[in-house]
């Protein structure tokens, strides 16, 4: 009976040794395993992070701070741009530079307000390069980096030189003399004739029997939108009322390259494609893409399957087309294992408008929507509304998601802060008005902020300082200067000129405007 019994707990030992043994390897090898995989993972978005990051640009066209759900908008669907919110960083702060298309991306690409060189306007049919051959913009520095670059979509900055573009020859000067390795462009915006694309320095499809002509006359006696305005498909409401081109209205006049031409309904199709292949051929490189879109530009034809999708007529319908190509972008850096490390900007040219030239229901359906969020004004003017606009900033290595952030920062700034992100020096007298801003696009907590926005306008300019704005405006028939003052914190709409009772704070915004327009 003791043999036994002394056998039996001789036996218990053994085996609770050996289960606890099992037990402790089973729990070490576990441990090991979960450190490696930290460490692995710590150390691939460490990797991410000290990798130069592609970067993306997505500039809406005519797009207001109040068009989208993530700041405010409940009358259109937009979930991939709310996506890009939530996974990213909002400022509800940002900026573009002008009011209008062709100075905002002048002073995009240049880092230089459009009011420092004459001809920045809105850009004709005709124009010829509006960036000179000596300005070095930031695409051309992110080469330097060794970044491969690319713009797709709405170009209007001029193509060619001399008397104007050889829309049947090269097109150069243009994108790829200011530091683009390829461009597939609409040349101007979809209201302006000639309805061609732009590949790199031609026009593709074009027959030379059918050679192409872009003038402001009529060249043939051809029906325009005046003399055959019952056959349009889309009125006019104010100009857009020369060539008829797929069933509307242009502004300018062309003749000849029918092969060549597209149809407005497959313009997104066509960015997107073309932007998506690009990635693809590109995704071993460090790379840069300037996606600009056409939508909301009119004349607003979406593609037939975005028809219908909003209460708010082809506007709205042009902003769940927008939303889809921002989704089809993101889509194609998931399929690549390539968002980690993409910091994808999306901004917007200038605010909104609802007429800009045809009849297209914007104004009669718009209901409950507020384009332009609570601000005053929109396309074409120096109030908030035409400058304040969505700016969303995702990068999921280095920038919080679900954050948001009241700094000041601008379209502007891009260049000097994408310089900085990527370790690249900017040459002397480049981007002269672009800021280095890295730890405001990062969202940082210590980060600043500009101190200053110009907000430029054909009707004006705007300057905001912190809570104080001064407008600029031409009035009267003397076409002298008017000034107003605003505060934005108690005043978001700018409704209350205060200028009488803070005169002070008038005066010091005078001047400094005057300093930063002359170039101090």
């Amino acid at each position: 009976m003791f043999l036994l019994l002394a056998s039996t707990q001789a036996g218990c030992r053994r085996w609770f040794s050996c289960h606890l043994l099992h037990r402790l390897t089973t729990f070490a090898f576990f441990g090991l395993i979960a450190c490696v995989s930290q460490l692995v993972y710590t150390q691939s978005v460490r990797a991410a992070s000290d990798e130069k990051p592609n970067i993306i640009v997505i500039m809406a066209d005519d797009l207001g701070y109040g068009d989208v759900g993530c700041y405010g908008a409940k009358e259109v669907p937009t979930p991939n741009i709310d996506k890009l919110a939530k996974d990213g960083l909002r400022f509800t702060s940002g900026y573009c530079s002008t009011s209008t298309c062709t100075p905002t991306r002048f002073a995009f690409l240049t880092g230089m307000y459009a009011f420092r060189q004459n001809g920045t306007g809105i850009a004709p049919p005709n124009a010829t390069s509006i960036i000179k051959q000596e300005t070095e913009t930031f695409p051309e520095v992110l080469q330097d980096a060794g970044y491969k670059t690319a713009v797709v979509g709405k170009w209007h900055l001029g193509l060619g030189e001399g008397k104007g573009p050889d829309w049947n020859g090269d097109l150069k000067p243009g994108p790829l003399e200011h530091g683009f390795n390829y461009c597939y462009l609409l040349p101007t915006t979809n209201d302006r004739v000639p309805s061609v694309y732009v590949e790199n320095h031609r026009v593709p499809n074009l027959d030379p029997k059918d050679p192409l002509w872009v003038g402001n006359t009529n060249p043939d006696g051809q029906p325009t939108g005046i003399t055959a305005r019952d056959t349009l498909r889309l009125d006019w409401s104010h100009g857009h009322n020369n060539t008829i081109h797929n069933g509307i209205g242009r502004i300018g006049f062309f003749t000849g390259g029918h092969a060549a031409r597209w149809r407005d309904e497959d313009l997104a199709d066509q960015w997107v494609m073309k932007s998506n292949e690009w990635i693809r051929a590109n995704k071993d490189d460090p790379f840069f893409l300037f996606f600009a879109a056409h939508d909301l530009h009119v004349p607003r034809m979406p593609h037939e399957r975005f028809q219908g999708k909003t209460s708010l007529g082809l506007r709205g319908d042009s902003i769940v087309q927008l939303d889809w190509c921002v989704g089809e972008i993101v889509k194609t850096l998931d399929e690549l294992k390539l968002s980690d490390n993409t910091l994808i900007v999306f901004c917007s040219d200038n605010g909104p408008v609802l007429d800009d030239g045809y009849k297209d229901g914007a104004v009669e359906k718009l209901g409950d929507h507020t384009p332009a969020g609570p601000y005053r004004g929109g396309k074409y003017t120096p109030f908030e509304g035409g400058t304040r606009t969505p700016f969303i900033v995702k990068w999921p290595a280095e920038v919080k998601a679900d954050t948001t952030s009241d700094k000041l920062i601008t379209t502007t700034d891009l260049g000097a802060t994408f310089a900085a992100i990527v370790g690249q020096k900017v040459p002397q007298g480049a981007l002269p008005d672009s800021e280095d801003l890295k730890e405001t696009l990062l969202g940082k907590a210590d980060a600043k902020g500009r101190d200053y926005v110009v907000e430029e306008s054909p009707r004006g300019i705007g300057l905001r300082v912190g809570e104080w704005k001064l407008v600029r405006q031409k009035n009267g028939k003397n076409k002298k200067d008017s000034f107003t003052l605003y505060n934005l914190s108690k005043d978001p709409g700018e409704e209350n000129n205060v200028a009488s009772a803070h005169k002070d704070e008038l005066a010091k915004l005078k001047a400094m405007l005057a300093e930063i327009q002359a170039g101090k």
